[in-house]
């Protein structure tokens, strides 16, 4: 059974297969802001940080995007923050804000993130992804997950910084 989450305390429902710690980490591709076809998830021989957000064009989603971006410089891990934004706005978006240490990417094309089940399905923002975050270790094993319960809120960027830090 999909998850839900809560848009402004309205329960919204996600599409796919809940994706928990222990879990292979399924390969889908997505799309970087210079259109070339990126994949993340699957046994990658070093950790990966993969991060969703609804929209880079949202306070939060870009003051998220801004923190992971400072918070992993130096180190030694893959990440990427998926949104359903296209390619060409999240390439501004990067130049804007100087986002150099993570891959923004778009999963507009083939919407493979329905695999980590993050896809909504409902409400005012059915079709883009939720805010989540999942650590993947180098054998493609999901060792944490973050599905955060409110859309509108950030991450718990403390948990995440050390369990990515414990590998």
């Amino acid at each position: 059974m999909a998850a839900t989450v809560n848009l402004k305390g309205n329960p919204v429902a996600l599409v796919g297969p809940e994706l928990n710690v222990g879990d292979r980490a399924p390969e889908v591709i997505v799309v970087a802001s210079d259109l070339s076809e990126v994949t993340v998830g699957g046994a990658k021989g070093k950790p990966q940080l993969i991060i969703t957000v609804p929209s880079l064009d949202t306070p939060v989603c870009e003051t998220e995007t801004q923190k992971f971006n400072q918070l992993v410089e130096g180190l030694d891990i893959d990440v990427c923050v998926i949104s359903m934004d296209l390619p060409f706005a999240e390439k501004r978006f990067c130049e804007s804000f100087n986002i150099s240490n993570v891959t923004v990417a778009s999963d507009f094309r083939y919407r493979d993130m329905e695999k980590y089940g993050v896809l909504i399905s409902e409400g005012a923002l059915k079709g883009v992804l939720a805010r989540a975050v999942f650590v993947v270790d180098g054998e493609g094993k999901v060792v944490y997950k973050q599905l955060v319960p409110e859309i509108t809120e950030e991450p718990n960027y403390d948990d995440v910084l050390a369990c990515v830090k414990s590998l």
